[in-house]
């Protein structure tokens, strides 16, 4: 396993395929892999694309492929197909649209059967597109089955997601308005040298507030430079809020039994646990659930003078911290302290093997702000 994780890391192609293969199939090494590799994720855009099948989505996400290519930038794919009814594995329907890609080194395209997993995504597709991030590809586009109106797993995963429509969908828009299109970051009306083009511009300005609305004709490639540079427009808009560069890492939450919270999180919620570990200095047990790229820390006292025991013994069970990771800690500690934050400890290892400072809640708002270097 060492040995695999050393070569995902490099980029490996037979490593990426075999470590994809274990994800999908959730073999038991799969989560310690995934454990593993999640510290070095992070850097590349997470790219959703979903919509109504015939909508467009593959040749799309081909033209995508091929101005990103252009660019220099490394390219994931994971492409979530129907299930076959008789094997189960994906039906590849996607990957046959993207050809032309498939012998070039710098994209790496896997095919998903959703094995019956609605939402339009597969059960493995967060740690696989954690599988791709970490083994350093630029971009991870994740590209869904055709779904309909509630279905809005993408959103959870992709850092933007797409929603790619059809001239003559102006009823089908209407009702979309209580699901997927609340969801999408940027509005694609691809085929758009169709009729009623115009028309269902109309009805998504009219529920888009400032997201973008854009046009493409993807068979010819028209549209597509606008569509990467609004997707990009909203990575920075969304993931660049503050000075020091920060994005939520995760929710820490305090209970008293992490079994019996997960029986929660893992049988309601449906989210897998990545790792779990005991940290001794804080004196707590661990266990981290992936929610997309942030995840929930589920935080147990080990000893009653353990800070989760004091925090339950005050407050009850809830929300104990915020993370926030940054790409500079030491950087960002020194800015915060220069204003007058109150900063609770020096620079140590905790969860993960990442270093970490804590924040006091009397600086933040209230609420106990943990930073950890990216």
């Amino acid at each position: 396993m060492a040995e695999l994780t050393e070569d995902v890391l490099r980029g490996d192609l037979r490593a990426l395929a075999r470590a994809a293969t274990l994800i999908e199939n959730q073999d038991q090494s799969a989560a310690r892999l995934v454990a593993e590799i999640r510290p070095h994720a992070g850097r590349a855009l997470i790219l959703g694309i979903t919509g109504a099948p015939g909508a467009g989505k593959s040749t799309l996400c081909d033209r995508i492929i091929s101005l990103l290519r252009a660019e220099g930038k490394t390219v994931g794919v994971i492409a979530v197909d129907p299930s076959s009814p008789v094997t189960g594995g994906a039906i590849l329907g996607d990957r046959i649209r993207m050809q032309q890609h498939h012998a070039d080194p710098g994209v790496f395209i896997r095919s998903m059967a959703t094995r019956g997993i609605p939402g339009g995504i597969a059960r493995a597709t967060a740690d696989l597109a954690t599988l791709l991030d970490a083994a350093g590809r630029d971009i991870v586009i994740i590209e869904t089955v055709g779904i309909g109106q509630s279905e809005v797993e993408i959103a959870r995963l992709a850092q933007i997601t797409i929603l790619v429509l059809v001239p003559g969908a102006g009823d089908e828009v209407q009702a979309m308005k209580a699901g997927v299109l609340e969801v999408a970051d940027i509005f694609i009306i691809n085929k758009a040298d169709l009729p009623g083009a115009d028309k269902i511009e109309q009805e998504l300005h009219s529920i888009a507030d400032d997201r973008p609305v854009l046009r493409t004709i993807a068979s010819e490639g028209q549209g597509i430079a606008e569509v990467l540079e609004a997707a990009r427009s909203c990575k920075r808009a969304i993931h660049v809020p503050l000075e020091i560069g920060a994005s939520i890492d995760h929710l820490g939450i305090a209970v008293r039994s992490v079994d019996e919270a997960l029986k929660f999180y893992e049988e309601q919620l449906g989210l897998h646990v990545s790792t779990r570990e005991t940290v001794a200095q804080e004196k707590v047990n661990v266990a981290m659930m992936p929610v997309g790229a942030p995840r929930i820390e589920l935080l147990e006292a080990t000893g009653p003078d353990s800070v989760i025991a004091k925090f339950i013994d005050k407050r009850g069970e809830g929300l104990h911290h915020v993370a926030l990771k940054v790409p500079d800690l030491l950087s960002a500690v020194e800015r915060l302290r220069s204003a007058g934050a109150r900063i609770l400890n020096d620079p140590q290892t905790g969860a993960g093997g990442h270093l970490y400072v804590f924040v006091h809640p009397a600086s933040t708002g209230g609420v106990l702000l943990e930073l950890i270097q990216a």
